[in-house]
């Protein structure tokens, strides 16, 4: 089938490729020239393992395309996914700007039948604006065609008729197919997902979807557009919700000297609550969860509903991230001309994403009250170099380049690189064999035979 993937950020790249690997013919589309033209030399603009291999062997087989183009990618695909960016507005709520221009130039440039699908995460109720924006700019379209061709009264009386068939109601669909892909392991997830969620309004447009997913096993849930869109942010926040929950846990450890790693082992076995989103640490960040527990926050808001539930989720994942700066500043006392050593900088393993990662706000911390800071990340260098620009922060080759001659090294993503560290070698090189672990990834009792003293969230040795 013909896809067109309009919007090639990490959730639009990462489906074109992995439609096209299906064997769907796809073209992906950005307004970002320079994204672009790396695109066509098979060079993704993030990091994500597998993907830039996938993206060259489907340009091969001549099933993966990138263009600036979206009238090109139109007219020549069935199916349209809008992918591009929804970002927050100060008040939390999500900025479709990007999904009204896009949905007008599907309009404008549809030559006949084609089904749209968002995939971006939305507000519940954006699949009835997207259908009323490209409905209304295929009136224009054609009201601009007619009084420009004032000869329809003869010869092109046929051409009036078809002009007004495009106003039927069969002309387009909308749909709406939200994502649920994890960075670090979006490839898995996407051929090997827990579930596929479309929102339909047509039978034909069920149809055309089914075939789309044809190959992949795992239950298809069909509901009406506005619940697929629902799904998603309850999704998202939900899980924020257990990470937020796990982290008070947590608090409460540290005041009675409980283990919160054996308290999220033995709640997670409970089948109904599950392991997955119960690990403690500096909280949530990334491009996904802060966002839609914003916008979903801000979705109630507008429908006369006070959902305190997520208010105050987003409370305590504020509040981690200054709760591990106060663990630092209490091992140091005085921060300034301290060398604070960090080892992860993305907001999570395995990707290079630096959007909302916890490591910015904490360094920005550090910073401001005058400690020196030294900082390795396997991917996301590259991007925290663009963040925190000057001389003041010291990018490292590795662990142990961040290690000699540090008062402290704090952890910021749990890497597996870091977990198989030489704790030994690392602490010959330290001023001083402190570490303030902000993902928990080694054992305090084992830390402190070794002779370091070692901080860590919701834990003691």
């Amino acid at each position: 089938m013909n896809i067109a993937i309009i919007g090639s950020g990490y959730v639009g790249l990462v489906t074109g490729a992995c439609f096209a690997e299906m064997g769907h013919k796809v073209i992906c589309v950005d307004s970002d020239t320079a994204k672009i033209k790396l695109l066509k030399k098979g060079k993704p603009h993030f990091y994500e393992e597998g993907l830039e291999e996938m993206i060259q062997r489907n340009m091969r087989n001549g099933r993966l395309f990138f263009s600036s183009s979206i009238r090109e990618a139109v007219r020549k695909s069935l199916v349209i996914f809008i992918c591009v960016g929804t970002p927050p507005k100060p008040n939390g709520e999500a900025d479709l700007s990007y999904v009204e221009n896009v949905s007008i130039e599907v309009a404008r440039a549809m030559p006949s039948y084609r089904l749209i699908v968002e995939k971006s995460t939305v507000p519940v109720e954006t699949g009835k604006w997207i259908e009323h924006t490209i409905r209304l700019n295929i009136k224009k379209k054609i009201g601009s065609r007619l009084s420009a061709d004032r000869s329809c009264l003869s010869a092109g009386r046929s051409r009036l008729s078809a002009d007004r068939s495009c106003l039927s109601a069969d002309r387009f669909d909308v749909a709406s197919n939200p994502e649920f892909l994890r960075e670090g392991s979006a490839i898995n997830d996407f051929f090997n997902p827990d579930r596929i969620v479309i929102g339909v309004e047509s039978e034909r447009a069920k149809e055309i979807l089914k075939e789309v997913y044809k190959g992949i096993d795992t239950e298809i849930v069909f509901t009406d557009i506005k619940s697929a869109e629902l799904i998603k942010h309850a999704s998202n926040s939900f899980l924020a919700m257990k990470i937020s929950f796990i982290n008070s846990i947590a608090r409460i450890c540290e005041r009675t000297g409980a283990d919160v790693e054996m308290v999220a082992y033995g709640l997670g076995l409970d089948k109904r609550i599950g392991r997955h989103f119960l690990k403690s640490g500096i909280g949530y960040g990334g491009p996904c969860f802060p966002k839609d527990v914003d916008a979903f926050i801000h979705i109630a808001d507008k429908l006369g509903y006070d959902f305190s539930l997520l208010k105050a989720v987003k409370k305590v994942n504020d509040e981690q991230k200054a709760l591990f700066i106060k663990k630092i500043e209490e091992s140091l006392w005085i921060l300034k001309d301290k060398t604070i050593g960090v080892l992860g900088l993305s907001f999570k393993p395995n990707t290079d994403d630096m959007r909302n990662a916890p490591s910015i706000d904490i360094i920005n911390s550090l910073k401001g009250s005058g400690a020196r800071i030294k900082a390795y990340d396997p991917q996301a260098m590259k991007k925290a170099m663009s963040i925190f620009k000057g001389k003041w922060i010291q990018f490292c080759n590795g662990p142990y380049d961040v290690a000699r001659g540090s008062d402290a090294i704090v952890i910021l993503t749990e890497w597996h690189e870091f977990e198989v560290l030489d704790l030994i070698r690392l602490k010959k090189l330290m001023r001083n064999p402190l570490i303030i672990d902000g993902r928990n990834i080694f054992d305090p009792k084992k830390m402190k035979k070794l002779g370091f003293r070692y901080i860590c969230i919701g834990r003691t040795a």
